[in-house]
């Protein structure tokens, strides 16, 4: 079975863990470019220069293994707080949109929850309205429902598509928040931190697999680029028929990142 992750930091692994994944039969990945680096950034080149790798050499390393490598852009929320940084890279990140190997925007929303990030991401979704890109919204590691709340209310206030956004890092303490929203629902399955495969099914076994997207995240932490492979895995010792787990770890983010209309590889 084919498996498309939908949110993977490749930025941060090794050549081995392509090869890992092109033998789990990992086929297409997106990278989300709003990603922090392991330090703050200090000036806007740093985030081109990264938006430039993963446009410009990131895909090469995927290829090597078969897998094909999109990525989204955008000016993330945890250094949204430096607001003459975020002005900076919000001015130069037009020109990346353009590029048929992004696919979205993202990440954006929030991490601290603060009006910073507020309004960096609100600039943003206009953004990718315009743009007619879809997003990834971060929600907090800290305070996640209260972030997910705000996120939601925003969404509404702004008129944003269901369709185009996905709520992203979703708990069992979430998760209903986002379904009765009617936006995509984005799960982590990361070790000690986030889901593991088996809380993930259990929340498909809950509420099912329309709009739900799983993924592995896999940065710079004690992570696992196999975490979707090993969710499929999970489904089907739980009784999920095939096409309900095809659905899942393939359907689901093919058709969201289609919305993009650059997405080119065969459903």
């Amino acid at each position: 079975m084919k498996i498309f992750d939908p949110h993977i930091h490749m930025y941060s692994r090794t050549t081995d863990d392509y090869e890992r994944m092109a033998v789990s039969n990992v086929k297409v990945i997106v990278e989300p470019g709003g990603f922090w680096l392991g330090n703050l950034r200090k000036r806007a080149g740093s985030f081109f220069d990264y938006f430039d790798h993963l446009l410009n050499y990131e895909h090469v390393r995927a290829e090597e293994f078969g897998i094909t490598h999109y990525c989204t852009v955008s000016m993330n929320p945890k250094e949204a707080n430096d607001e003459g940084l975020a002005r900076e890279v919000l001015e130069g990140l037009p020109s990346y949109l353009e590029n048929e190997r992004v696919v979205g925007i993202g990440e954006i929303g929030f991490d601290q929850i603060t009006a910073a990030e507020e309004k960096v991401f609100v600039e943003q979704l206009e953004m990718a309205r315009k743009a007619n890109l879809p997003v990834i919204i971060h929600s907090p590691h800290n305070d996640k429902k209260r972030g997910i709340e705000r996120i939601l209310a925003i969404l509404e206030e702004t008129d944003y598509p269901k369709d185009g956004a996905v709520v992203d890092h979703n708990t069992e303490e979430t998760i209903r928040l986002t379904r009765d929203a009617g936006y995509w629902a984005g799960h982590t399955v990361y070790p000690i931190k986030k889901l593991s495969p088996e809380r993930m099914v259990t929340i498909l076994q809950e509420y099912g697999t329309d709009k739900m997207l799983v993924n592995s995240s896999a940065d710079w932490g004690i992570a696992d680029p196999l975490a979707v492979a090993r969710t499929a895995v999970v489904m089907r010792r739980r009784g999920f028929p095939e096409d309900a787990v095809h659905k899942v770890v393939w359907e689901n983010p093919f058709d969201f990142y289609s919305l993009s209309g650059r997405v080119k590889v065969d459903r």
